[in-house]
């Protein structure tokens, strides 16, 4: 049954935006839990107005704490940043390293089909910003088969990225034997489970397991990829979670530098221009407005159409919805943001993904119309499918 539609009133998200899940347990679709709402307002505005009460100065010096116990005496790596050289990225390793004095190392799960933008702003990161980085690139043939996998099962086609980016970090500090790892700022700031953003540790399930031979990955068990789709395991092992135990006997713990220090994307862009040379796009991201946010990586966009697809919000919700938080925009403004380009089809790596993905125009559009939920979507009177119940008409 499906639940009642809710916007924000606050914002422009809809109480349909799926929370995440532990992607490397989940078999389904990504579509429960979903953010939740109290008196109409979404969580992640509800923690906004939260935020404004923390005493910023007494996290930063529990971070100061945290780093002078840690930090390296003999010139080793003592901590971890897994990132791509975005702006996030390039805030949390410059921050660590010039204003608290550790010596991180920087790891790269890299993207399916690297943007111009998106490699120049890691090559940047690394030779303006001053970090040594290890680049990992998985498996490309499997990697491929498991993306169209999860495009076909899930609907969501950045599921194995996902699984793999959230696993370098945690991955690397146990091969090398570093305590932390630091991540930017917790999803849950953004509508995942609230209560999430009063700890500043990761929850271990995201990246570990008692069973690791038990993860599913693009919506199927390993036995599965193996017997149905003939991909070995020693291909699935890069993707694995690291064992509870192994997580314990190194005591490494995983923090969001983003509950130290107030986060706010569009400050983070500005530091990283500023210290690590990132630059944005010459022209705003097809499905949004913006020109900075999640340019490395060319199948980034289907990602988001999907969220279209199946929630009823795209890349222009999530952006408006963050900078009306951050009082860049006003809802206003939001609201006819999203209207303009939230369903926006981006065709401009449109061919480059069906031939990675191995599929015709026709296919893709089967797989997509398959996952079309109801509330948003019928078909018209010339059979073609157009959105119904945008914000615009349910202010």
């Amino acid at each position: 049954m499906m639940q009642e539609l809710i916007y924000c009133k606050k914002c422009v998200i809809s109480n349909y935006r799926p929370s995440s899940v532990i992607e490397f347990k989940s078999k389904q679709n990504d579509t429960k839990p979903y953010i939740a709402f109290k008196n109409g307002i979404c969580s992640a505005c509800v923690f906004h107005e939260i935020k404004e009460t923390i005493d910023w100065d007494e996290r930063r010096n529990q971070l100061e704490v945290l780093c002078d116990k840690y930090r390296s005496k003999n010139n080793k790596y003592d901590c971890v940043v897994p990132g791509s050289g975005g702006k996030d990225s390039s805030f949390t390793s410059h921050y660590l390293k010039t204003e608290l004095g550790m010596n991180p190392l920087t790891v790269t799960w890299a993207p399916h089909i690297y943007t111009e933008n998106g490699w120049n702003n890691f090559q940047s990161w690394i030779n303006k910003g001053g970090f040594d980085n290890y680049l990992i690139h998985p498996n490309g043939k499997v990697h491929r088969k498991l993306t169209r996998l999860a495009f076909e099962k899930l609907g969501h086609p950045f599921q194995p990225f996902i699984v793999g980016q959230r696993m370098i970090g945690p991955k690397f500090a146990a091969l090398h034997d570093i305590p932390l790892v630091f991540y930017g700022e917790n999803q849950a700031e953004y509508g995942n489970n609230i209560e999430d953003n009063y700890t500043p540790l990761m929850d271990k399930s995201f990246y570990s397991s008692d069973n690791i031979d038990e993860n599913y990955l693009s919506g199927y068990s390993q036995k599965e990829l193996n017997s149905d789709f003939n991909i070995d395991f020693k291909d699935l092992e890069i993707y694995k979670p690291l064992h509870t135990n192994e997580i314990l006997n190194k005591e490494i713990q995983v923090h969001y530098l983003g509950f130290y220090y107030k986060w706010d994307p569009q400050e983070m862009y500005y530091y990283a221009v500023e210290h690590t040379g990132f630059r944005a796009k010459d022209s705003r991201t097809e499905g949004s407005y913006s020109k900075y946010a999640g340019i490395d990586d060319k199948i980034d966009w289907l990602h988001y159409y999907m969220t279209v697809i199946k929630f009823g919000i795209g890349r222009a919700s999530y952006d408006a919805s963050q900078e009306i938080r951050n009082n860049k925009i006003t809802r206003e403004e939001g609201v006819a943001l999203v209207q303009k380009y939230d369903d926006e089809f981006p065709k401009e790596y449109f061919h480059e993904i069906l031939n990675y993905l191995s599929i015709n125009e026709e296919k893709f559009w089967d797989i997509v119309d398959s996952f079309r939920n109801p509330l948003f979507w019928k078909k018209n009177a010339n059979n073609q499918w157009e959105k119904i119940n945008t914000i615009s008409n349910n202010l």
